[in-house]
């Protein structure tokens, strides 16, 4: 029988053990400061992408969720303005750059992360079914043996559940997949970072159709975040403006 990792309890494989752990956090957050986040958060208006910076109130630890890398696809240029601005915050702010967090592949902008990581430092994590999304794209493209698709580009490979910490904040990682196999959403104390999973009410919801999307698929991983305690802040990747 499979056992936790942590309290060594039997796991009955009926419940959602994942989902149980994110909405135990969420409510140990209501009445403890100490696991509420600091969120600060920055708009990128050329790719509607929001970037945030997660800090533990007790420390200067922190994790920056999905930066972006600025390209002018005119010109096929790739710029940092974007991310000179959470590097700027987080020297300001004398933060120390614990984990750089991907919510999943993105195709609609380029991640800074690999940037920030040579400037801040911090563990570059995503999901596990990176490798999946790695592999579509890598036959896709026909790229060659040199393309890895193995996730070694990242430092950290999230599975369903999997735990962590900044400073002294318990989070969590929860498999949302439907937009791409590989989404996640991050639980830290009561902020909810669901990636593209969810978006503005104004706007639906992401795309199903790239290589892997599954519109059911998504539909479940939606209602797995709605069913979290309502109390949860709830940080989105994305504002489009509506059509």
């Amino acid at each position: 029988m499979r056992r936790d990792a942590v309290t060594d309890a039997p796991i009955d494989p009926a419940r959602d053990h994942a989902h149980d752990h994110a909405r135990e956090l969420i409510e140990a957050a209501l009445t403890n400061e100490a696991q509420r986040p600091v969120v600060k958060s920055f708009f990128d208006p050329a790719t509607f992408t929001v970037s945030h910076v997660v800090r533990d109130p007790g420390s200067n630890a922190c994790a920056i969720i999905d930066s972006v890398l600025d390209y002018d696809q005119a010109a096929g240029r790739t710029a940092t303005a974007s991310a000179d601005a959470l590097i700027a915050y987080v020297e300001a702010e004398d933060l120390e750059v614990q984990w750089l967090l991907e919510t999943h592949a993105h195709a609609d902008h380029l991640s800074a992360a690999p940037y920030l990581q040579e400037r801040l430092g911090g563990r570059l994590a995503i999901g596990r079914d990176i490798i999946k999304v790695q592999d579509v794209f890598g036959k896709v493209f026909n790229e060659g043996a040199e393309f890895r698709r193995d996730g070694s580009q990242f430092d950290q490979l999230f599975d369903d559940g999997d735990r962590f910490a900044i400073g002294g904040l318990q989070a969590t990682a929860l498999h949302v997949p439907g937009h791409t196999p590989a989404c996640l959403a991050y639980v830290i104390g009561d902020a909810v970072f669901p990636g593209d999973t969810l978006f503005m009410p104004d706007y639906g919801t992401a795309r199903c159709d790239f290589p892997g999307g599954d519109a059911r698929t998504l539909y479940r991983s939606i209602q797995r975040l709605l069913s979290l305690p309502p109390a949860a802040r709830v940080f989105l990747c994305h504002d489009y403006k509506a059509p």
